[in-house]
């Protein structure tokens, strides 16, 4: 969003200026850093109490706030953004109400080491236009269920549904006990706002969930960041696969909430034989099939060279109102356009991540060429997200599982699965880490475990493996490393 400054002639100095968002991100990190330190004396009891009262008041608004979400953003659907909001109540809840956040975690006699959990401070958590209601809800229940202030920044796109969303479960937390603004939002839309909160020296990580250039703006800011990386999903459909089941699968993920999850199929990927007997099983659940003319009409509506990525006017939006923007109609009932790029890359705007019902679509000659299709697919824009992988031979997972992707979904819908809890058992979260290859420090599902600053107290316990190696020992030349490892392990 554009800068909101004075005009050139104001009497309002730069000076004043910068010090109104300074003064800004000082008052709610001033708040934040006073409810933190009631938090910090909160036992496991008091913190369950708050996080149970922020799970059924987020549960019982789910509808209320996925029609805000809706109506303010204009994408996906108003029943999956229910889902959406119902999964990231319900089951994180179901996830965390269990584990220990505070105090003692473990203690091993043995090694004389005890591991105790404590808060890291406040946290900004940055929310996407695409998952606003259900991303407050989530990030909202790991902080508060870690000890953790939280002060949200929602996409200028989706600020009214995230405001509401946090007064809900604001009110929620203090009716419980919890201590006032330990939920916050920010309520400047201009960028200096958020700039100087990710700089503030009280601030003490960035959870950045949404667009590369966000999640980048957060990285450089000096505060430590939790990152995501974008998704271009691969799916591969070998032919020991259940192929009326994959076809289900993926129609079905592929068009949950419009496509708007990060890590929905973008491609699919079949040999000859596959491909024979796939597509029209994806036609009978409602795939339309694009002509090389519609679909190259699709790649100028959907893609945009100048900013390399998806245009936003057909993000969550249905396949007929995009069919219609690329100037074809689609059959009544159509949930899903499938388009066949020519190849991977620059000159193929379809092979990009397109968060919308638009599905690539590859015929490759043999099984060598779709595993090099689909490195290529994630080397695009999608590098340590996630691959899905529809097969009942173990070789072919074990090719797979080489590929460049945090998450290896198996004969499982990749928006579900990579969000984990429904079909499989990934930590839930709706912050999906990308490792080293997308720019961030892990590759987890983002969840209360990377919340904590875990102390550890360590007691004597002595090492006589290397006590009783004679200390001349490591100042004679002649000793090398086979000789160390002799003594050593001698009679132990």
């Amino acid at each position: 969003m554009a800068s909101q400054l004075p005009a050139p002639h104001s009497h309002v100095s730069l000076a004043g200026i910068m010090n109104q968002f300074e003064t800004h991100a000082e008052e709610l990190l001033g708040r934040a850093q006073a409810a933190a330190e009631i938090l910090r004396t909160f036992d496991q009891a008091k913190v369950d109490r708050v996080v149970e009262a922020i799970f059924k008041a987020a549960f019982d608004a789910r509808i209320t706030l996925a029609q805000l979400a809706f109506d303010e953003t204009g994408m996906g659907r108003v029943e999956h953004k229910v889902v959406k909001n119902a999964w990231a109540s319900l089951l994180i809840h179901e996830h965390i109400r269990r584990q220990r956040t505070v105090g003692i975690l473990s203690h091993d006699p043995d090694r004389g080491i005890t591991e105790i959990a404590q808060p890291i401070g406040p946290i900004l958590a940055l929310t996407p236009v695409t998952n606003p209601t259900s991303t407050t809800i989530f990030k909202a229940l790991i902080c508060l269920k870690t000890r953790n202030p939280v002060i949200f920044s929602p996409h200028r796109g989706a600020r009214k549904c995230c405001q509401e969303t946090v007064r809900i479960l604001h009110e929620a937390a203090s009716a419980s006990g919890a201590p006032p603004h330990c939920i916050q939002v920010l309520q400047k839309a201009q960028i200096e706002y958020l700039d100087a909160l990710m700089q503030h020296r009280r601030l003490a990580l960035i959870l950045a969930t949404g667009t590369g250039s966000i999640v980048r703006r957060a990285q450089i800011s000096g505060t430590p960041t939790l990152g995501v990386g974008p998704g271009n999903v691969p799916v591969y459909v070998h032919h020991s696969a259940d192929l009326p089941f994959a076809a289900k699968m993926i129609v079905h993920s592929k068009t949950f909430d419009n496509g708007t999850v990060c890590a929905s199929e973008q491609a699919v990927v079949a040999e000859p034989e596959v491909d024979f007997r796939l597509r029209p099983l994806f036609v009978e659940r409602g795939s339309y099939f694009c002509t090389p003319e519609e679909t190259r009409a699709l790649g100028t509506v959907c893609y945009d060279p100048a900013s390399a990525g998806m245009r936003p006017g057909v993000v969550g939006q249905p396949a007929a109102a995009i069919a219609t923007q690329a100037g074809f109609k689609v059959p009544e009932g159509t949930r899903l356009l499938v388009a066949e790029p020519d190849g991977v890359g620059r000159d193929h705007p379809l092979s990009y991540e397109i968060l919308a019902p638009i599905l690539a679509w590859y015929r490759v000659p043999d099984y060598p060429e779709a595993l090099k299709i689909c490195r290529a697919i994630t080397r695009l824009g999608g590098t340590g997200h996630t691959l899905g992988l529809y097969a009942n031979d173990e070789s072919v997972v074990a090719d797979f599982a080489g590929m460049d992707a945090a998450r290896i979904l198996v004969n499982t819908p990749t928006t579900e699965g990579a969000l984990g809890g429904i079909f499989n058992h990934p930590p839930p979260s709706l912050t999906l880490a990308c490792g080293t290859g997308a720019g961030n420090v892990t590759t987890d599902n983002i969840t209360i475990d990377h919340l904590l600053n875990i102390h550890r107290v360590a007691r004597m316990r002595p090492n006589l493996r290397w006590l009783d190696i004679p200390r001349d020992t490591w100042l004679d030349p002649a000793v090398d490393g086979d000789r160390i490892r002799e003594l050593y392990n001698r009679n132990y």
